[in-house]
């Protein structure tokens, strides 16, 4: 990633400017240069220090571990009861297999989308959706969209496949012994079968992709996870492979690792249209375009012309996929129902598509190949975001190829809501309604006492 020298000049200009505005002093290129770049040299050189105290690495619950924790950051009283309040200490039990080095929870609105229709292969009827975000306007485009949709009777959703992935890697010497291995390998797929699935009640080794790059070999390991979203249970599998690979194989490889960094775990990735990586759904609809003026107050003719530039956009700067923002739901949705929100990274990869139809109404389809997405293990268990997923009326087994469909069919709500709002010219209008001009907010604290005792609490 290369700079511009200009660029490069004038933020070296800047930067050493700024350590002079303090004193009132003025930077002068040629005769500055040499004494600051000598003093900037020295703030960023490593320091031997001694550094601060360690934080206590556990997964302890107890009010004392926590009160040690608060005492090493030497936090206000007040700032420590707004991370944890005395609700928060009293449940703290239940993120024990969560979290590590506990101090309580950040508390975020959530705001409720809907009702979203949802004719699916697994999800029936309206859905009443929690979002939690701090972004204003978000909620009120999806409720929107989501309302349109319901309308009409619902968007149609399928569930098109599903497999999580872990893809192990391999080193050998050369070429011979890759070759020696893969038939090794491929003869022994029953036993990786058995090794797998010894370790999960749910999970079901499903598939074996094998990539050979050099004296490199990637096994591609698919699973199928129940209603889990089934990142630990793939990873758990995979590693029985491997010890059984280590201890079995005539072909011994120099070194190995249970994850080589094929499997597109958590990054947005060309593959992601080649197979699927969690759940892959589409879901579609039809808008008749006299609803779409008085709902949207734009055509169906301008919906399409917007997609079609912002398809072209997409591609000239590289986009994998083409959407508007299914980050923004798929956020919102996945940190109120206890998701893992870094699968965002994966999931919000997909494609919108706009068209008119014979009779001038709009068709809009998304589809989406990476929805990792479950109702059970995780975080979906913790009190609020068990909470979210029973409003819902999704929560626990059974549930999670429905949630896969809602998930679809919400993003869809939000693509037709903000490409309706950049056509009519509301886009910036709503979001100076709804997010400017807002009141301060107050800068104290909630007052809850905390559950631990008073002299545990510092006071720098």
């Amino acid at each position: 990633m290369s700079t511009h020298y200009r660029h490069a000049g004038e933020y070296l200009e800047r930067l050493l400017q700024s350590r002079l505005d303090g004193v009132g002093l003025r930077f002068d290129l040629q005769s500055d240069l040499e004494s600051n770049l000598d003093s900037l040299k020295r703030q960023l050189m490593a320091k031997p220090a001694h550094p601060s105290p360690k934080i206590p690495g556990s997964s302890r619950l107890t009010p004392e571990s926590v009160a040690r924790r608060w005492q090493i950051l030497q936090a206000r009283p007040e700032t420590q009861v707004a991370l944890a309040d005395v609700y928060t200490l009293e449940q703290m039990e239940c993120y024990r297999r969560n979290i590590e080095n506990f101090v309580g929870t950040v508390k975020l609105p959530v705001g409720v989308a809907g009702p979203l229709r949802v004719n699916g292969l697994f999800a029936q009827g309206d859905y009443y959706i929690p979002l939690a975000t701090t972004e204003a306007a978000l909620v009120a485009s999806y409720s929107r969209g989501s309302q349109l949709i319901s309308e009409v009777g619902g968007c149609t959703a399928i569930l098109l496949n599903e497999g999580v992935s872990r893809a192990p890697g391999f080193a050998f010497r050369d070429l011979v012994e890759v070759g020696q291995f893969m038939v090794w390998a491929i003869a022994h797929q029953p036993q990786f079968k058995h090794c797998a699935e010894s370790t999960t009640r749910y999970g079901k080794l499903t598939d074996l992709r094998i990539t050979v790059e050099g004296n490199h070999v990637y096994l591609d390991f698919q699973f199928t996870t129940g209603d889990a979203a089934g990142q630990n249970m793939v990873t758990i599998a995979t590693q029985a492979i491997l010890d059984y690979i280590q201890a079995n194989s005539p072909i011994q490889p120099q070194y190995s690792f249970v994850e080589a960094n094929l499997s597109g775990d958590k990054k947005a990735s060309a593959q992601s249209f080649l197979s699927v990586r969690g759940k892959k759904v589409t879901a579609e609809v039809t808008l008749p375009a006299d609803l779409v003026q008085k709902r949207l107050h734009t055509t169906p003719e301008q919906m399409v012309n917007y997609w079609r530039m912002s398809a072209i956009g997409g591609t000239i700067t590289g986009t994998i996929g083409i959407q508007g923002h299914y980050a923004n739901g798929l956020a919102a949705l996945y940190i109120a129902c206890g998701q893992d929100a870094a699968c965002v990274a994966e999931s919000a990869i997909g494609v919108t598509r706009f068209e008119m139809t014979d009779t001038g109404a709009l068709y809009a389809v998304v589809t989406l190949p990476n929805l990792i997405v479950g109702t059970v293990g995780g975080g979906t268990g913790l009190p609020s975001q068990r909470a979210c997923l029973e409003i819902l009326g999704l929560a626990g087994a059974g549930h999670a190829k429905a949630f896969a469909e809602v998930c679809a069919g919400l993003l869809l709500a939000g693509e037709l809501s903000i490409i309706g709002a950049l056509c009519s010219g509301e886009f910036t209008r709503a979001h100076q309604r709804l997010a400017r001009n807002k009141a301060v907010q107050s800068e104290t604290y909630p007052t809850h006492p905390v559950a631990y005792p008073e002299e545990h609490l510092t006071n720098p």
